[in-house]
Parts: structure tokens; C-alpha cells; sequence
């Protein structure tokens, strides 16, 4: 889901999506949101403003939902490839991560809506339960499982011919084709995906820690050329690839794991330090830039 390729589009993406205030705005959103939904959903917590009841959406790509039984479900199958894999034949993060973003692109397109490219990624959450391998067949279903006012939660199922299987959940924000800021769903977005959705609400506020400690290990962290992508900013699959590096470093588990990763302004070419500590038999690590937090990643066992 990236946006299309006009010189002004990606210039206006660059200047609103990777900054601090995009961040904060996205929160000032989910604020909104809170405080303007009404309908009643079961073990949503609430708050009572004057006569009327505000129920606050769930926290975003944190929870597993289970397939709907009625709306769009997009289905696909692929091989994993030797680019997939590390030493050991295992599909890493940041490969699966890609597969994800792959299956929503085809999904968008293949959905029919007016602009199925206009989306970035905010959150994502991975339940490892046996991760792929080398040349496993691997079927994915996905469908939207969730909404904000400009953002949707997208849920990912990956199951394969050797045992894999993969649950996973994503946080998308919706962004304006001119400006690049975050724009409100539109109508052809409800008509297509609202079924599956249920009129579940979430929110796109971050969950994890978003600086480093003190005690956490430190060096640079150097970008390849091929790490960028269509808005020259280090692809969100990409920023997987330091998870995975601390998860090696301490020894981490790999399956049979809950892995998130959250971005903040976004990774440009520049100085980059990347930063890691293992933690309750996990490890979290975050890739720090000039201009602040580009993204942070928890790995812990199920």
C-alpha cells in the first residue's frame, strides 16, 4: 500500500508522514475518535460525558480477531524463496513482514477501490506460532478487521503445507493523494471492507516504549541503497531487519513468539543508530534518526 508515484505526491508524503507532528496528530485523532463514538460494543471501556455514554475503541493491531464469517476475504498463495530465509531455512520477519505487504496491496487493488495505493503503515503485531521455510507453499487469507476515522486494521493468516502459521495484524493510516497528511476513510472504503470490519473501532496510538534506556546496547546502524523504496524512506519490511539483528544478538526465540513493531518519522538516508536489550526472555530494539524515533520492536514468547 504505497502511495503512487507523482514527484508532488511523494515530496508532500515525505514532508507530513516522517515528522513528529504527523505522530502527534495521529494521537490528537485517536482522542477524537474516542470521544465521538457511541455505539455499544461489548468490554469497551467507556466514559459518561453530560446525558451520553462515549465508548473508547480498542488499541489497534493488539488483538488476534478471528476470521469473519461474513465480508471480503482476499485470499492468496505463494512459495518461500531463498531471499526469504536465514542460515537455518526459517522465513525471518522482515520476509514475512513483506508478504503481508505484498497480499494488502493485491488485496487493495484487486478490491476495486478508487485509491487502493494511499496507505502507510503505523503498527504491526506477528504471532509466531511455526514460522515458514525454505520452499513452503504458504496460503494467506486477509480482511479488515477494524477502523478509526483515518485509518484501518487489516488482519493477516498465514498457514502452510509444512505446519507454518502466522497471525498477524496491521494498523494502515489512510493519507490524502495531494498533501500527504491523514485523510478520513471514504465512502467506497465502508462499501467494500465494512462488512468484515463490523463496526469494530481501534485506535492508531503507539504502545511501545518509544526511547531507548539508559542500559540498552548502541551503534550505527548503516542503510543500503536497497532498503528505500517508492517514497525514499527505508520500506516498513525493511525496518524488520533490526529486529531480527537483536533478536541474534541475545539469543532470542523466533518461534512460537509475539513480534510488534511500531514507526515513528520514519527512516530516511542519514545517520541511524540502532539500539537493543534483551528482556523478558525477549528483546525489544528501536532504530533512532536525527529526527527521532523511526521505529521501535518488542519480540516476546507466547
Amino acid at each position: 500500500m504505497a502511495p503512487s508515484a507523482r514527484p508532488e505526491f511523494l515530496a508532500s508524503v515525505r514532508s507530513q508522514r516522517f515528522r513528529d507532528p504527523s505522530t502527534e496528530l495521529l494521537d490528537r485523532l485517536s482522542v477524537k475518535v474516542w470521544w465521538g463514538h457511541t455505539s455499544i460494543e461489548s468490554g469497551t471501556p467507556a466514559c459518561t460525558v453530560g446525558s451520553y455514554v462515549r465508548f473508547m475503541p480498542e488499541q489497534g493491531a493488539a488483538v488476534i480477531t478471528p476470521k469473519p464469517v461474513i465480508g471480503r476475504v482476499y485470499e492468496a498463495a505463494r512459495r518461500i524463496r531463498l531471499g526469504d530465509v536465514d542460515p537455518t531455512g526459517r522465513c525471518r520477519l522482515d520476509a514475512a513482514v513483506r508478504h503481508l505487504q505484498d497480499v494488502a496491496r493485491d488485496d487493495s487493488a484487486d478490491s476495486g477501490l478508487a485509491a487502493p495505493m494511499s496507505w502507510v503503515v503505523r503498527r504491526v503485531m506477528l504471532e509466531v506460532h511455526q514460522a515458514p521455510v525454505f520452499q513452503e507453499w504458504i496460503r494467506l487469507a486477509t480482511w479488515c478487521s477494524g477502523h478509526g476515522g483515518r485509518w484501518a486494521e487489516r488482519r493477516t493468516e498465514i498457514r502452510g503445507d509444512d505446519g507454518a502459521h502466522i497471525e498477524a495484524t496491521t494498523v494502515w493510516i489512510f493519507i490524502d493523494g495531494v498533501t500527504g497528511a491523514p485523510a478520513p476513510l471514504p465512502a467506497d472504503f465502508f462499501a467494500i471492507y465494512g462488512a468484515s470490519a463490523a463496526q469494530r473501532r481501534v485506535s492508531a496510538r503507539h504502545v511501545l516504549r518509544g526511547d531507548p534506556p539508559d542500559d540498552a546496547e548502541s551503534e550505527p546502524w548503516a542503510l543500503r541503497f536497497t532498503d528505500l523504496d517508492l517514497l525514499g524512506h527505508v520500506n516498513n519490511a525493511a525496518q524488520w531487519s533490526p529486529l531480527e539483528e537483536a533478536a541474534a544478538r541475545v539469543g532470542a526465540p523466533t518461534e512460537r513468539i509475539r513480534a510488534e513493531l511500531e514507526h515513528g518519522v520514519g527512516v530516511e538516508p542519514g545517520p541511524v543508530t540502532f539500539h537493543w536489550r534483551g528482556v523478558d526472555g525477549g528483546v525489544d530494539s528501536w532504530l533512532c534518526t536525527e529526527a527521532g524515533l523511526g521505529s521501535a520492536g518488542r519480540i516476546r514468547p507466547l
